[in-house]
């Protein structure tokens, strides 16, 4: 009979299996880190220049991902200088281009607060007025023929802010006789928006707010298409309130500006939609 030795430790052939698997197991290991490739970056040790320029031939390509990326880099690596300040206006116009309006007015905003007297901050306004001019979400509004002032005003108000402080401190810029003529598309679209909500009140019966809407388009919109439908809502929202002096002045006033005015014989209706759409007129 076999006997077993009570100071000999349990499982030990066990144990040094264990040893063994482990050691395995870290030589694989170790084997493995010493053969793996560590990505790098490759741009790595270029200068300011170089890195421009690939960029700039990224943006050539069309290529917005890598143009963003090298015009990040030169951001990030090179904060002084021309490079940086250039690398600010081109990363605004990439994300613009690559339908990122909010990372293009993050570049622009960061471009105004650091280079308030920079040569190029008329392009940077005019490129601000531009992206919130046609947001991605107007880009099929050329297909469904949709009103642009049923959108939110705010881009539209913000556009033209863009656009007129282009104006104002750079009438001479390259760029302002475009943005006049958009400015002008916009102060009509912005008054047709008034309309609309003057409209929508009228329609639910609050009548002055209806009025205060329409008479808004009248005193700050001067002379612009939109006026002739909201003297019309002028007219009607006054005759619901029984103020048949108000009415009859608004009447007047409509008649004498839009001689047989064709809201009287359509209504409020708008027969075929607007043809008012930036991207057709641009």
């Amino acid at each position: 009979m076999t006997r077993i030795n009570p100071n000999q430790p349990r499982f030990s052939g066990l144990a040094r299996l264990s040893r063994a698997a482990i050691a395995f197991a870290a030589a694989v290991l170790i084997a493995g880190c010493g053969t793996s490739k560590v990505e790098t970056d490759p741009t790595i040790g270029w200068t300011a220049e170089r890195l421009y320029q690939d960029a700039r031939a990224e943006i050539s390509a069309g290529n917005w991902n890598e143009a963003r990326t090298r015009l990040e880099a030169v951001e990030a690596r090179y904060p002084f200088g021309g490079y940086a300040q250039q690398s600010l206006i081109d990363q605004a116009y990439v994300n613009w281009k690559d339908d990122e309006p909010e990372q293009a007015l993050a570049a622009i905003d960061r471009f105004q607060q650091q280079y308030p007297n920079h040569p190029g901050t008329d392009y940077m306004l005019y490129l601000k007025g531009l992206i919130t001019f046609t947001p991605p979400s107007a880009s099929f509004t050329n297909i469904t023929r949709q009103n642009p002032s049923e959108r939110d005003p705010k881009g539209l108000r913000e556009s033209y802010d863009s656009f007129n402080e282009l104006i104002n401190r750079y009438p001479d810029s390259r760029y302002t006789a475009d943005a006049k003529k958009r400015v002008t598309w916009l102060v009509n679209t912005i008054a047709e928006n008034e309309v609309l909500v003057a409209q929508y009140y009228y329609e639910r019966g609050a009548y002055v707010a209806a009025v205060n809407r329409a008479q808004t388009v009248i005193t700050d919109f001067q002379g612009v298409p939109a006026s002739e439908k909201a003297l019309y809502l002028m007219y009607l929202s006054y005759d619901k309130l029984q103020l048949d002096d108000l009415r009859d002045d608004a009447k007047r006033v409509l008649d004498q500006n839009y001689p047989n005015s064709k809201y009287y014989q359509q209504g409020l209706s708008e027969p075929g939609g607007s043809l008012w759409n930036p991207i057709n007129w641009f």
